[in-house]
């Protein structure tokens, strides 16, 4: 009998779809011979809305990360619960690299997505923090909920991270009447150098801006004190999507959790596990990151609890833990090059034949 193999499915981040990425998997597999059993993950950023599969999506025009209108789908996974996938609202995959502008940057239109959510009738709104253009903390995803904010001479603050330095008063809002329950994709607190700024730099921020981010973000956190701003900014995640995290803790009083184990208890990843072989996941770069949070390093650590063993497909790799194949090769990938290289993880895990 041909052995079982899971693969966990995720998108490749400006280049493969999920389900581009899905499909390759299980070709891989069946040209290894072995018999593939598919599983869609997400660790909230890229590919959440299809690795959930919603009963229906709609679809909203929202303020996008420099100002300018866009339209971006909500999916409902039934008439009280909501996703929001943060980049389609705020993403950087919706600014040229040229443009790109973390001080401008902001999360508004992720905000004016919830409130959509929650207009619609959502008494529960997931929220998937990832791949964002952005690092102001959530202050303009509040705003888009009427909190106001304030510079020390009373004008009212522009959008986006670089004016957080000058942020001097808040005046509360009531959060969205749907519950709020934040995907994150990493465990990065808001402060710190392991905070939030930690992504700045892919965002467009050199040297100097990171230090102004960091600066305004600091600023932001002990304003929001009377919201226990200083404590959440110290919790696993608040750094999340350029600090959108701290951002639904402080102002939307969300509950944060990992991005990556909810999506795979909800698509079963355990069940997909018994009587496996192996297990594959594809990652389009696989580095420390990959570990702290991100959807590879929930499904090695799923894997190792149940005994299987894990292989890691990527075009780039960075880190090789332990008892882990790693198969890469470097260079931009197509579908068919994570086909080729998934079934040469399965012939050389599993000790099969080329074919």
């Amino acid at each position: 009998m041909a052995p079982v193999v899971v693969v966990v499915a995720q998108a490749f981040k400006e280049s493969l779809a999920i389900r581009e990425v899905a499909d390759a998997l299980v070709e891989g597999v069946r040209r290894a011979g072995a018999v593939p059993r598919l599983v869609l993950g997400s660790d909230g950023g890229d590919g959440l809305l299809d690795a959930l599969a919603p009963m229906r999506r709609t679809t909203h025009e929202v303020t996008g990360p420099l100002g300018m209108p866009v339209r971006a789908e909500l999916g409902w996974l039934d008439p009280a619960t909501a996703v929001v996938e943060t980049r389609l609202a705020c993403g950087l995959f919706l600014v040229a690299p040229a443009a790109r502008d973390a001080l401008r940057a902001s999360t508004r239109g992720a905000g004016q997505l919830i409130a959509a959510a929650a207009a619609g009738g959502a008494g529960t709104v997931l929220v998937g923090l990832g791949g964002s253009a952005t690092t102001d903390g959530g202050l303009g995803a509040a705003r888009a909920w009427g909190w106001e904010a304030w510079d020390a001479g009373g004008t009212a603050l522009a959008d986006g991270g670089g004016a957080l330095e000058a942020l001097a008063r808040l005046e509360p809002a009531p959060p969205p009447s749907a519950r709020l329950v934040a995907l994150a994709d990493v465990r990065n607190p808001l402060l710190g150098a392991g905070g939030a700024v930690v992504y700045a730099p892919q965002k467009g921020a050199g040297p100097d801006v990171v230090v102004r981010l960091a600066n305004g973000l600091a600023r932001l956190a002990a304003v929001a004190a009377p919201w226990d701003g200083p404590s959440l900014a110290r919790r696993e995640g608040a750094g999340a999507a350029g600090g959108l995290g701290f951002g639904l803790l402080c102002f939307g009083r969300a509950e944060l959790v990992s991005g990556a184990a909810w999506v795979l208890d909800r698509n079963d990843l355990s069940g997909a596990l018994d009587g496996a072989a192996l297990v594959v996941v594809a990652e389009a770069r696989f580095d420390a990151t990959s570990l702290t949070g991100k959807l590879a390093g929930e499904v090695i650590a799923r894997a190792r609890a149940r005994h299987v063993p894990a292989a890691v497909v990527t075009p780039d790799a960075a880190v090789a833990p332990g008892g882990v194949q790693v198969t890469t090769a470097a260079g931009h990938w197509s579908a068919d090059d994570v086909a080729r290289q998934t079934a040469r993880a399965v012939r050389d895990a599993l000790g099969l034949p080329g074919f």
